[in-house]
């Protein structure tokens, strides 16, 4: 469970701004939202492939 402490003389907004932040680096949305469908193994690794792919292109080299 995640909690925030509002400190003295902060605001309720600022509280609920580093909720947000903490439950976003959680990943719970983005495990429940990938829990909707099922994808199998395979089609799974195939994006990690051509994420990697694209990650080495773009990234990888740098030319001189």
């Amino acid at each position: 469970m995640i909690q925030v402490k509002v400190k003295e003389n902060e605001s309720v907004e600022r509280a609920l701004k580093r909720f947000k932040k903490k439950f976003e680096r959680t990943g719970v949305l983005r495990e429940l939202r990938s829990r909707q469908q099922f994808t199998k193994k395979s089609v799974k690794r195939r994006f990690e492939v051509l994420n990697a792919e694209y990650k080495q292109k773009t990234y990888g080299h740098i030319d001189d």
